[in-house]
């Protein structure tokens, strides 16, 4: 039972449940304690003992109910036809003799071990079943069951083959539905992180339809991965270092017991977030990808204001409060985007806005590709946002070969802005809004 177990927090953990050293440890104890007999107890103890969120509480009970499933040569168990094997039968083929005598425990067993030895829990990809399941069988002994098979037909003994190979049968079934288990098991989290591999690199002005759902999914797992980060090193700097004088000072009425501890604590001053973002036709992915990753982290920013603009530019920070984010963004299209693009004019807006409340602790974050449809840029304003703020970073979905062509206005925006890189996949924009995370927080 020890490996079982073993493999069972192997499974958890391909399904996104953490399991750390302790907590396996743990499992194992609770385990001892309720025995494995009453199934019920058994889960129970060990979900309480594994599982910390909801979440976690529903991904561990589906992985349970899969992983402990031992429904393997039901079919057999219902039929009629068992009966002891020919005592040579059994010597020649085990597998053989089980098969015959429908012994569903040593089957269950031998397909065990079989899928060990095969390596069936190291499957990745759905087209590797077949050749797994090809492997376990072979383990089990399905050469010299075949072989048996065909010497009972040179035999005559016609009635012996075709019980073999209907068993025969029965078997390749068996072992397709354990290879699909562990499968479900063990590739379904490395399949969703291939995926979300390929969906992080792929470009955001050209994303699927079909698409957006997995993306949003995996911009929250970004925004989550990168709040929890920087929120540990918000923790460490608050406490700080001991303050011994301090603390001697506060435990002398108590005869010298350090009862209350004093740390040296510092002010750690969480950046102040500005977004302008352009949402005309040719940059609208884009945008609601950062509004979206950017609401996000709301727990790490002390504050974020957001404003949107094709040919004007409006405050969108309420509608994001007030709906849900794919419900905000998309009204947020719907009222501003899509339509040609003023840098001019949305500067000019966002200076009777906004542009009062910029202080050294504020990042502006621009994201367009810098295309004014030849109108007056007003170079002149994204001047004062760069001298009121403590960093302008301009995101552009577009190469940077592409901004001295036609009407892209990036090569005079750029002397005025502190970081300006090219943002066109989520794993550029993961690790940009890292570097801003990191240039105010602590290490």
């Amino acid at each position: 039972m020890q490996r079982t177990m073993e493999k069972f927090l192997r499974a958890l953990r391909a399904v996104d449940v953490r399991v750390s050293p302790a907590e396996a440890i743990d499992a194992h104890r609770a385990a001892d304690l309720t025995g494995y007999a009453d199934r019920e107890l058994f889960r129970d103890a060990l979900c309480a003992t594994l599982a910390k969120t909801a979440d976690e509480v529903r991904r561990f009970e589906r992985c349970f109910d899969t992983f402990f499933d031992r429904q393997e040569f039901k079919g057999l168990a219902d039929a009629a036809d068992a009966g002891e094997a020919p005592p040579q039968l059994a010597e020649d083929s085990p597998l053989a003799r089980m098969l015959l005598e429908n012994d569903l425990a040593g089957l269950a067993q031998a397909m065990e071990d079989a899928a060990e030895r095969a390596g069936a829990a190291n499957i990745r990809l759905s087209s590797q079943r077949r050749l797994l399941t090809r492997r376990l069988l072979d383990e089990m002994g399905l050469k010299s069951l075949e072989g048996l098979i065909a010497r009972a037909r040179e035999d005559g003994e016609t009635a012996l083959a075709e019980r073999l190979a209907s068993k025969r049968a029965a078997l390749f079934e068996e072992a397709a539905r354990y290879v699909e288990r562990q499968h479900d098991l063990y590739a379904g989290e490395s399949g969703r992180k291939l995926r979300e591999e390929l969906l992080a690199e792929e470009k955001l002005t050209s994303v699927d339809p079909r698409e957006m759902a997995g993306m949003q999914t995996l911009v929250r797992r970004m925004a989550k991965r990168l709040a929890s980060r920087y929120s540990r090193r918000q923790r460490r700097a608050k406490q700080g270092q001991l303050d011994i004088r301090r603390t001697l000072r506060k435990a002398m009425p108590h005869e010298g017991l350090p009862f209350d501890i004093v740390w040296k604590t510092r002010k750690v001053d969480r950046p102040k977030i500005v977004a302008l973002c352009d949402v005309s036709g040719s940059v609208a992915n884009v945008s609601q990808f950062l509004m979206l990753f950017l609401y996000s982290l709301n727990e790490v920013v002390e504050r974020l204001d957001a404003f949107a603009f094709s040919n004007r530019l409006i405050p969108v920070g309420d509608i994001l409060d007030e709906e849900t984010a794919e419900v905000a963004i998309a009204a947020v299209i719907k009222k501003i985007g899509l339509r040609s693009t003023d840098y001019g004019l949305s500067f000019e807006d966002f200076a009777g806005l906004h542009l009062q409340k910029l202080d050294r602790h504020t990042t502006v974050i621009i994201l367009g590709d810098g295309r004014t449809n030849y109108v007056d840029p007003r170079i002149d304003i994204l001047r004062q946002i760069n001298e009121r703020s403590r960093a302008v970073i301009w995101l552009n979905p577009e190469p940077e070969s592409f901004w001295s062509r036609g009407d892209s206005e990036m090569e005079r925006y750029r002397r005025f802005c502190h970081v300006v890189k090219t943002c066109n996949t989520l794993r550029q924009l993961e690790r940009i809004i890292d570097d801003v995370l990191r240039t105010y927080l602590p290490k």
